[in-house]
């Protein structure tokens, strides 16, 4: 369902204002700038298959798209702690050989993230993907080339997921790019792209060809649910342009936002 839709005026980026703080817009990774294919949830598949375990129904799988690998085998696919670590392996050494390529942009995402850049937007990538591979599946789809910075979970996957789920992938993609959360906006498919935005004070988009379940969005303080990546060009013009002119409730102050835009 789209709550909010944008028509495209003239020169609509002529109506964000300047400041000193660039305007930044953040975007998840898996879901919203790269269909896996497939790759995820077959590569989940794959593993629990090899290491002999029952294997989700297809709902299941795609729900698991989004969230940390560990704790989405964990908690979804009830995978037992003492060999977590063997399937995230088997499903890693697949992604790398053959699962990356497989994925594709979505449609309109290169485009749109060319004009995005020139028209002056900072661009970052926050992911809960492993940030080596969220970096070469990037590069593999030459989409690299527009992000100021791209932020992901550690590498080291055996580690527990961050507790502050993904507020702290955000929160560095703000500090990076010294930007206040009055002046950035997140994009992203599922909830916890929207609670990481919340955690920082910044409003989040929600895209519809993403993995999110039906009624998901429905729960969320989105700032709109767009369709295509037209609209999601107008609807970053629009938010930023709000809240630039008057920051919404949730958002950071300004001191805060110097101070490391703490969250």
């Amino acid at each position: 369902m789209v709550w909010s839709s944008f028509s495209r005026p003239r020169g609509v980026w002529e109506t964000v204002p300047v400041t000193d703080s660039p305007a930044l817009a953040i975007f998840d990774l898996d879901g919203t700038l790269i269909d896996p294919a497939g790759s995820i949830t077959g590569g989940i598949a794959h593993a629990l298959k090899v290491h002999g375990l029952p294997v989700p129904d297809a709902a299941t799988l795609s729900s698991m798209v989004g969230p940390p690998l560990l704790e989405s085998l964990h908690r979804v696919a009830d995978v037992p702690g003492e060999v977590l670590d063997a399937i995230v392996h088997t499903y890693r050494k697949r992604y790398i050989s053959q699962g990356m390529a497989e994925g594709r942009p979505y449609p309109g995402i290169p485009d749109l993230l060319a004009r995005l850049r020139s028209a002056g937007l900072w661009l970052a990538v926050a992911t809960q993907k492993p940030q080596g591979l969220a970096e070469k599946l990037l590069r593999a789809h030459g989409l690299d080339q527009y992000f100021n910075s791209i932020h992901g979970a550690p590498d080291d996957e055996t580690r527990p997921p961050a507790p502050d789920g993904k507020a702290g992938i955000v929160r560095a993609a703000l500090t990076t790019n010294h930007a206040h959360p009055d002046r950035a906006v997140m994009i992203g498919d599922r909830r916890h792209d929207a609670a990481g935005a919340a955690a920082c004070g910044i409003p989040c988009i929600g895209v519809a060809w993403g993995f999110a379940p039906e009624g998901e969005f429905a729960a969320l303080d989105l700032a709109a649910v767009v369709v295509d990546a037209a609209e999601l060009e107008d609807a970053i013009a629009v938010v930023l342009k709000t809240a630039a002119a008057s920051p919404a409730p949730h958002a950071a102050s300004t001191a805060t936002a110097r101070e490391g835009a703490a969250c």
